[in-house]
């Protein structure tokens, strides 16, 4: 038997005798309980009432002996015995029977006993010794017996109604857990696009939502991982490629110092990639392991400014911000300079010389948004989404003025995003804006 078939049939199995005990052991309980009910009650409230009877029975028949004698007892005690269904006797204390003089001795309960009510394997048995010790009146009784199979029917409707129970409990709770158990299995085999397709709103309902919520994060993480390393391999190969030439030409060549020089800029470009990996990775774990604090969305933004100025105006322009914001982000700030910082970074590196870049915050009622703008190329409109993806460049760009290596952006779309915020590109014409939404943070306010 494979994996998939135990994780779909073992569990499964359990589960249905599992809720099938539990409808035979709650159906039993039930019926100890109720005959339980059934003799407290019968003692604490028939009897009583049975022993009153035999009372009234008992004076009636003193009172016919000693008025009109023993044939009137005998025709009184006939009618008795044919509206009960039972043999009446009117004793005296030795247990001789008053009308026909039998010894009837064995009906009366042993001494002290003034009364007893007994069931025997021939019937039922009553006796009630009168006040005055003179008397005993007794009853026995032959019931008639059922046929064994009158409560047949009622015995298959118990084990149906058990049956139907199991039924809906397996429609109800197994089977969902049989598709589930069936999708882990699925996805733990590689299928990643699994889901659980549930519309319910109870447990097992939140069970489904919480493994499709993992999976999904889990598909997003592996499928990132490896295109990640599918792309640090295409882009290693090239800088590999040359700084094993460069040490070949260093070898062989006489100008050693230019070849030491190629050497030391593919070194860089190595470090370069290797740190932007980094912080792609930091950028793509679970911010609820990481450290949160309370940020001031603008004092970040105006850090990374500040620390920005020096290469902006290298190559020859100006940053200007407008707007201001005073709400805070609950989150890694580091993560968030690092985001804002590759943005405007990007947009510095294709501005072209003695342009502006223009940067602006604004503030929402539950977010805070910040554009920033260059008066560059821009990039085609088919590339726009995908120029947050790691290692992505626009040729032209590429060639015409150098880019990096292609992370800036994806690691700033990261960073973003495990705060719940989103960013976004444009093209303005001149130039490209990339828009960055957040979630404020708001302390409720009590009354």
């Amino acid at each position: 038997m494979s994996l998939r078939e135990r994780l779909r049939f073992r569990p499964t199995r359990s589960l249905y005798f599992a809720v099938f005990v539990a409808m035979v052991s709650t159906l039993s309980l039930s019926f100890v309980v109720y005959q339980a009910i059934s003799i407290r009650l019968t003692r604490r409230h028939f009897d009583p009432v049975y022993v009153r009877l035999d009372e009234l029975q008992l004076d009636a028949a003193r009172r016919v002996l000693g008025r009109e004698g023993p044939q009137a007892l005998e025709k009184y005690l006939t009618g008795l015995d044919r509206v009960s269904g039972a043999r009446h006797y009117l004793l005296d204390t030795q247990g001789i029977d008053l009308v026909d003089g039998q010894n009837r001795a064995a009906l009366l309960p042993p001494p002290p006993s003034t009364q007893w009510r007994i069931l025997t394997h021939g019937g039922s048995i009553a006796a009630q010794r009168s006040d005055d010790g003179r008397y005993w009146f007794a009853a026995t009784g032959t019931p008639k017996l059922l046929p064994d199979w009158t409560f047949l029917p009622y015995y298959f409707l118990v084990i149906g109604a058990t049956g139907v129970l199991c039924w809906l409990a397996s429609v109800a709770v197994i089977s969902p857990m049989r598709r589930i158990a069936a999708s882990i299995a699925r996805f733990g085999q590689g299928d990643l696009s699994v889901r659980v397709h549930t519309r319910r709103q109870d447990e097992i309902g939140q069970l489904g939502s919480s493994f499709n919520q993992m999976a999904e994060r889990l598909q997003r993480m592996i499928v990132s991982e490896r295109r990640l390393l599918a792309d640090i391999s295409h882009e290693l190969r090239s800088p590999l490629a040359r700084l094993k030439f460069a040490v070949k030409l260093a070898r062989t060549s006489k100008d050693t110092e230019a070849a030491l020089d190629r050497i030391n800029r593919d070194v860089d470009r190595i470090g370069a990639l290797v740190a932007g990996i980094v912080e792609i990775t930091l950028a793509e774990g679970d911010l609820g392991s990481q450290s949160k604090e309370i940020v001031r969305i603008g004092d970040v933004l105006g850090e990374v400014i500040h620390d920005c100025t020096l290469e902006a105006e290298a190559r020859g322009c100006r940053i200007e911000l407008k707007g201001q914001s005073s709400g805070e982000v609950l989150g890694n700030g580091e993560l968030l300079r690092r985001a804002i910082e590759n943005v405007l970074r990007n947009g510095i590196r294709y501005s072209p010389e003695e342009s502006t870049l223009d940067v602006s915050i604004a503030e929402g009622s539950d977010c805070a948004e910040i554009a920033i703008r260059d008066y560059g190329p821009g990039v085609p409109e088919n590339t726009l989404t995908r120029i947050f993806d790691p290692f992505f460049r626009v040729e032209e760009a590429r060639d015409a003025l150098g880019g990096g290596s292609g992370l800036g952006l994806s690691i700033a779309r990261r960073a973003v995003e495990v705060h719940h915020g989103r960013i976004t590109a444009e093209n303005v014409s001149p130039g490209l804006r990339v828009k960055i939404k957040l979630p404020l943070f708001k302390v409720a306010v009590l009354d």
